[in-house]
């Protein structure tokens, strides 16, 4: 792999051990720790990723804030047993995390579903969420942006359940586990050389431990389905975003190839009191891809319009 300051000593800290609640079944999530009186950081991933998408900036992220990530129902470690993976179950899951783990309000830093998650979850329960910082998140794409063909044939297949599971089902049994995981890295970045070595083997690790799971693809296409007929309703999302009163910074990848900048761009015209920087070169994970330009924004937001997030995030 590449040289990449991701692969510097800093960003080599040994991952935080595995944690559980149990919130109508277990739930895996980690602590990465941070001093006592910082601000909490809930780092809540997308469709298909897990608490390891975060691993390059979490451990930076601890030296200032509190810093918990979490693995959503159907993804990462947490296995639905009897839940659903719908994006409504896992915000209500969100929600019962803050309430009975955390027990204050939280800054959401969202990537991609995760983004529409914290977004989700700061409409329903404002009283848990304090500010949003919103990676890539998972917006309505409207019709002036270009949907990537592979992105629109792979969200396509999602509303019809039957070819879905065919698909994946040939996927699985033609490419391993390393390879599947590989070829969803190159569709969410430029170049995967930047995601940081550790953490690109941490990720091949878990998919390797996932092929045991069962009943992984079929848990896929119930919150991939969700998630579509979530975004199908612009006009109510768009209002939903218009909505939200507390401090929210707004992240993108400029070549992102699942959510394409023009949505960004448009969602940022509409709420202009939110803060926008987009990562050029950049695909749909700018905090795998470009770990410390992703932190430079959080850090520096979080001392300029982020400060009232900062004050209600705190313990």
């Amino acid at each position: 792999m590449a040289a990449f300051p991701g692969d510097s000593p800093q960003f080599e800290a040994e991952p935080p051990e595995s944690r559980w609640a149990d919130l109508g079944g277990p739930v895996h999530y980690v602590d990465y720790g941070g001093p006592d009186d910082g601000p909490l950081l809930l780092l809540v991933h997308g469709l298909g990723g897990s608490l390891l998408n975060w691993a390059a900036i979490a451990p930076t992220l601890a030296e200032t804030c509190r810093v918990v990530a979490i693995d959503l129902v159907g993804f990462g470690r947490t296995q639905p047993l009897g839940r659903s993976p719908h994006i409504d179950t896992n915000r209500d899951l969100l929600a019962r995390f803050v309430d009975e783990v955390i027990g204050h309000p939280v800054i959401l830093v969202g990537n991609s579903m995760g983004g529409l998650l914290s977004l989700l979850l700061a409409d329903l329960r404002p009283d848990l969420v304090s500010g949003l910082v919103l990676v890539d998140p998972a917006v309505p794409v409207g019709p002036t942006a270009r949907p990537d063909p592979l992105v629109t044939l792979m969200f396509g297949a999602y509303a019809v359940p039957a070819l879905a599971r065919v698909l994946m089902s040939r996927r699985r049994s033609l490419f391993s586990a390393e390879s599947q995981a590989m070829a969803v890295l190159r569709l969410c970045c430029v170049d995967t050389r930047r995601v940081p070595g550790h953490v690109l083997r941490q990720h091949l690790e878990l998919a390797r431990e996932r092929e045991d799971y069962p009943d992984v693809d079929a848990e896929l296409i119930v919150a991939g389905r969700s998630l579509v007929l979530v975004l199908a309703r612009r006009r109510w999302l768009d209002a939903l975003m218009g909505r939200i009163s507390k401090p929210v910074l707004l992240l993108h990848g400029a070549k992102d190839r699942l959510v394409p900048i023009a949505a960004a761009r448009r969602v940022a015209r509409a709420n202009p009191t939110w803060r926008f920087e987009v990562a050029e070169d950049v695909g749909h994970v700018p905090q795998l891809e470009v770990p410390e330009w992703t932190i430079d924004r959080i850090l520096d937001w979080l001392v300029d319009e982020g400060t009232i997030a900062v004050l209600g995030a705190r313990p």
